[in-house]
């Protein structure tokens, strides 16, 4: 039996992020899980919610499955990915255009403009931060068509600014909220070459501070789910995860 796959989506995001980029890995025999964080749903709130908090809830999900499960997550996803795989064990970590966990710097301006962005909406880490299109468009799903761009954007919700907070401004959290504990599994980052909101350098310096794997799609930007050529990303997961099995065989 093949282990089960857990993929983690970003920042106003849902499960739904991977419906497309599940389909080749349960091709390929994997269970897939694409849970939803903390506080989505009818009747949630993700006013308060900590990064602590998304990592504590992907943990226990690791620990619910039958073997160590391959773990992937997506931007700030990501993060909360390596922050659980510190907490249970898992198989593999893919690690897709991911925040930067505590210690590592930005590497490009816009980095660093998102990081005071927010200081306009007053104390943003007490409210639930609703999505912005024109971000969005520009940022993260600027590859898409705009009718595919419109779909997307009409499905994303408030996130946490108390976890965007943590993520965006590690050095300024004495609690060192989003520090990794120990990743003891094989891990792979992949980045897009055109990717402004986590940049390949960003993702590097990641994937180095985890004694990983970096690979950098050169034409890609940062919906790496689900932006053209998704295909090729979940390929080279695939490809990563049967490499590590044949190396332990």
């Amino acid at each position: 039996m093949k282990a089960p796959v857990i993929m983690v989506h970003g920042a106003f995001c849902g499960g739904w992020t991977f419906d497309s980029f599940r389909e080749p890995f349960e091709a390929a025999g994997h269970k897939v899980l694409t849970p939803d964080l903390p506080g989505r749903g009818p009747g949630g709130s993700v006013v308060g919610l900590s990064m602590s908090d998304y990592a504590r809830d992907i943990a226990r999900l690791i620990r619910s499955c039958e073997r160590p499960p391959i773990l992937i997550g997506h931007s700030m996803g990501g993060l909360v990915a390596q922050l659980a795989a510190g907490r249970a064990p898992v198989e593999r970590l893919i690690l897709l255009a991911p925040s930067p966990p505590w210690g590592v710097h930005g590497a490009s301006l816009e980095e660093a403009v998102s990081a005071v962005s927010l200081y306009a909406l007053g104390p943003y880490w007490l409210q639930a931060i609703a999505p912005d299109y024109g971000v969005v468009r520009r940022y993260s799903l600027d590859r898409l068509p705009r009718e595919r761009r419109r779909a997307l954007y009409a499905r994303m919700t408030a996130e946490s600014g108390r976890a965007l907070w943590e993520t965006l401004n590690w050095w300024l959290d004495p609690f060192m909220t989003t520090s990794p504990g120990p990743v003891k599994a094989p891990v792979l980052a992949i980045a897009g070459g055109q990717d402004v909101v986590h940049p390949p350098a960003t993702v590097r310096q990641t994937a180095a501070r985890l004694g990983g794997v970096f690979h950098e799609f050169p034409e890609m930007s940062h919906w790496l789910p689900g932006e053209p050529g998704w295909e090729a990303v979940a390929e080279r997961c695939l490809d990563f995860i049967a490499a590590e099995d044949r190396a332990a065989a």
